[in-house]
């Protein structure tokens, strides 16, 4: 019997299974032939259609950056700039780059990438380049920063030197902004950033040094990346125009350290220096420094542009002048101050000195700055009419901005009687800078009014702009006041000022090289919710305003440090010190201001009642550079040892006696030699040869070093010079 006869189901079965694997096959066979006929439509019925839609939809115009101005200081060197850096990368299937060219150069182009990036050795270069060119890569990263000389350089390389659209290297310039001198005055320079509210000068006049921003037609790719195309459809950019500022860097450079070290010293929160030109209003050096939590200090914030608060007894000259020229005062009326307190309604006035200094003169109360004289002198002033008093400073200029284009003045602020938080008190606490709020910039826009025989200009921080070295802006001196009061108050003002110097609160800054007018200033400092008291403990402001030559001033400056915490916080003592260094380093570095000395004595060195002359001082170094100068000046010296290269000069009275130093000993033994008395130049130049580095705190002649003398040196060890 046959097997089907015997299993007639099985055989059922299995072509029932034939015949649906065949069926499914067939449909596979179908869709195998639709996908490969509709590919051959695609790809070359309607090609075209879908390659410009492609293109058109992967391609854009887009920016180019222009490059941005440089901002200058006054003598040309660079405060900020932008430096370009270049990303190149290899468009490996650009139709151009032939195989043949691409195979006889890409050994060659290995070689030279090797030697000017030799992040990668020559093989490992070629056998890059060839993968990605197997690849078909249209973006090859060479080079994610290069310099420009790198990109020059590179220009001229095999396949490169073909051009960007026959060789395919592709370079992108990405512009990043860098300051050179760091920390200088960098908050005053500021910043320009997208979508971040403009700081300092990049933000004041962006406009000008932002330049003109070109497009070219450029490709997305692969991994996000965007390729230009052809130059058909480029627009060069235009480069931003130069600012050029009326920052002096040295004077900064000095204003910068004399501030870092008084607030180290003082441990203080922060503070700011700013010193202007009286005539011109140009600012020459603008300083701020706050403490990090490391207790470093650093540019954080423009206090002196932005800070506006309670400024103490620097707000007491305004007061004065006021006074006096609304005609209720003299210098010399007198006042009471009684024990060294007052009181007014439920409040009493103190002064620093406890006692009370007894009957005072108007001079007097000012040179000492006695809080308890001002306030009753005040009080009887205007006590029956206060509005005549806010009048007076209002037409002073005290309570307008000053208009500056920097962002972010801090707006000033004079009380009126009929303001709601006028009371009783609001008066004598005004005439001693509370209850009204100025910054450090607008304090001294005032004193520089004084100093300016009335004439208030505006700050100035920009002298002109310039487009490919010509300039095409320039920014004169621009008058607010031109007279805040009249000249015979000025006169008052200034005599005022002076004898604060020779005779009051300020007598620690005085010298017998220069006249400085000027007035300390010390206030407690207002902690929001909390008032003057936080913790059971005040926080204080010290400052100091003035200006020098007292006779022909030249150069205006405040100093303001905010919460001294060593126990240290009166103006004259925190604050005073810093002026004291700056105008040192200005009145020595300024010949114009020495001018009127020549007239002084035309029969040469002055002379005393006994005939003598009194020799003048000179600082240690070389004893052939001490020998030339001398001889130079006709000033009679006596020489211990011709042959000593280092020496002292001590003057007597009627010549230099030059005696020995042998400093080049001491550094042959090992030792730091004793520098004090000498120039920072020939005491680096020594120092550093040693082996030390060197750090210069404050100018003038070296008046103290950090490692004593006959120290073991430690080859590397920072050494601290004072200046003064």
């Amino acid at each position: 019997m046959s097997k089907s006869k015997i299993f007639p189901g099985k055989m059922d079965v299995k072509k029932d299974i034939l015949w649906r694997v065949y069926l499914v096959y067939f449909f596979i066979c179908m869709l195998g032939l639709g996908i490969i006929y509709k590919t051959f439509q695609i790809q070359y019925v309607e090609g075209d259609k879908w390659r410009a839609l492609a293109e058109t939809s992967t391609t854009e115009i887009r920016k180019i950056e222009a490059v941005r101005g440089n901002i200058y200081a006054s003598n040309g060197m660079l405060l900020a700039t932008s430096i370009p850096n270049y990303e190149i990368a290899f468009d490996t299937g650009l139709p151009a780059l032939t195989d043949e060219i691409f195979n006889a150069n890409v050994d060659s182009l290995a070689f030279h990438l090797a030697i000017l990036f030799p992040r990668k050795t020559e093989r490992q270069y070629r056998k890059e380049l060839v993968r990605a060119r197997r690849k078909g890569a249209r973006y090859h990263m060479i080079q994610r920063s290069a310099n420009y000389n790198q990109l020059k350089t590179l220009k001229q390389f095999p396949i490169c030197r073909l051009g960007r659209y026959r060789g395919g290297f592709i370079y992108k310039q990405i512009n990043r902004r860098q300051k050179p001198f760091k920390q200088l005055a960098a908050r005053t320079i500021g910043f320009d950033r997208p979508n971040v509210r403009p700081v300092g000068l990049e933000g004041a006049y962006a406009k000008y040094l932002r330049g003109v921003d070109g497009h070219r037609l450029e490709q997305k790719i692969s991994g996000g990346v965007w390729k230009p195309i052809h130059d058909a459809l480029e627009v060069e950019p235009q480069d931003g125009s130069d600012v050029i500022t009326t920052i002096d860097v040295n004077i900064q450079d000095v204003a910068h350290n004399a501030l870092e070290y008084q607030l180290t010293k003082n441990d203080a929160d922060h503070g700011c220096v700013v010193l202007m030109e009286v005539k011109t209003g140009e600012i020459k050096a603008i300083s701020n420094l706050k403490r990090s939590k490391s207790g470093a200090y650093y540019e954080w914030y423009n206090y002196a542009v932005g800070e506006s608060t309670e400024p103490g007894s620097t707000f007491k000259l305004a007061a004065f002048i006021a006074a006096i020229e609304d005609g209720h005062l003299t210098l010399e009326d007198t006042v009471d101050t009684e024990d060294g307190s007052v009181q007014f309604y439920d409040q009493v006035m103190h002064d620093s000195h406890r006692g009370g200094y007894g009957v005072i003169t108007v001079k007097e109360a000012f040179q000492k700055s006695s809080n308890v004289a001002l306030s009753k002198l005040l009080s009887r002033c205007y006590k029956n009419n206060p509005q005549q008093f806010v009048d007076r400073l209002y037409k002073m200029g005290l309570n307008d901005p000053l208009g500056i284009d920097i962002a972010g003045e801090g707006a000033p602020m004079i009380k009126k009687p009929r303001d709601k938080d006028w009371s009783g008190i609001t008066l004598p606490w005004m005439a001693v800078g509370y209850e009204v709020k100025q910054t450090p910039l607008q304090i001294l826009t005032f004193y520089n009014a004084v100093a300016n025989d009335g004439r208030m200009v505006k700050p100035q921080f920009i002298k002109e702009i310039k487009r490919r070295g010509k300039v095409i802006k320039s920014f004169p001196t621009e008058v607010l006041n031109e007279s805040i009061c009249s000249r015979s108050t000025i006169a008052q003002a200034k005599i005022m000022l002076e004898a604060v110097i020779t005779e009051g609160t300020g007598k620690n800054l005085q010298n017998s090289t220069y006249r400085i007018a000027g007035k300390t200033g010390t206030a407690r400092i207002a902690n929001g919710k909390y008032g003057y008291k936080y913790e059971g403990k005040y926080s204080y402001q010290a400052s100091f305003c003035g200006y020098f030559p007292a006779e022909n001033p030249k150069y205006s400056c405040i100093v303001v440090v905010n919460a001294p915490s060593k126990n240290v916080y009166y103006g004259n003592q925190v604050a005073g010190p810093i002026f004291r260094d700056i105008a040192d380093k200005v009145y020595a570095s300024s010949i114009e201001i020495h001018e009127n000395l020549v007239d002084q004595d035309p029969g040469g060195w002055a002379h005393r009642e006994d005939g003598t002359s009194p020799m003048p001082y000179v600082t240690y170094g070389l004893q052939d550079d001490l020998e030339y100068v001398l001889s130079a000046l006709d000033i009679p010296a006596e020489y211990q040892d011709r042959d000593s290269r280092w020496a002292v000069a001590l003057p007597r009275d009627s010549s230099v006696s030059i005696e020995v130093r042998n400093l080049d000993e001491d550094i042959e033994s090992g030792k730091v030699p004793n520098v004090v008395g000498m120039t920072a130049q020939d005491a680096i130049y020594m120092l550093e040869n040693a082996g030390l580095k060197v750090r210069i705190v404050g100018g003038g002649m070296i008046v103290k070093q950090s490692i004593e003398a006959g120290t073991r040196i430690d080859n590397g060890s920072e050494i601290i010079l004072e200046l003064a």
